[in-house]
């Protein structure tokens, strides 16, 4: 599972630069959009690094357990995680041309399943006192 957040983590990162140099090279270019609009493709843009990081620290520490009930609350939890960049970046893709008028599903949801799967990870993590490589 680490693999695969460490992975995630670095392809959305990824595609944050990515985002970045749109902006950059944006035409019209961003300073000539509304205020409205640049506010929409800057938060999307930051939404986007923030999933990043979030499966990117997943995948350095993130420490399975073997079994029960904290087991499946943490699978669910990177299932949440990992799925959370897709519907970010579907949401820079779509939401800043529609402009405040329409509904922002794709960055709402986005934004509710990467709390989901933070709190999931946050609810499953070590009983206490038997943190894994605690030093004495």
């Amino acid at each position: 599972m680490r693999r695969l957040h460490l992975t995630a983590g670095t392809v959305v990162f990824l595609a944050f630069l990515i985002t970045g140099q749109f902006m950059r090279h944006h035409s019209p270019p961003m300073l000539t959009l509304s205020d409205s609009v640049r506010l929409m493709f800057r938060s999307r843009h930051i939404y986007i690094l923030a999933a990043a990081l979030v499966n990117l620290m997943l995948g350095l520490y993130l420490q399975q357990h073997s079994h029960g009930w904290r087991r499946a609350v943490q699978t669910i939890g990177s299932a949440f995680v990992i799925a959370s960049p897709a519907l970010l970046i579907l949401a820079f893709a779509i939401e800043p041309q529609r402009g405040f008028q329409k509904e922002m599903h794709a960055s709402a949801t986005g934004l509710y399943t990467l709390f989901l799967g933070c709190f999931a990870h946050l609810i499953s993590g070590p009983v206490t006192g038997s943190a894994p490589n605690s030093r004495k």
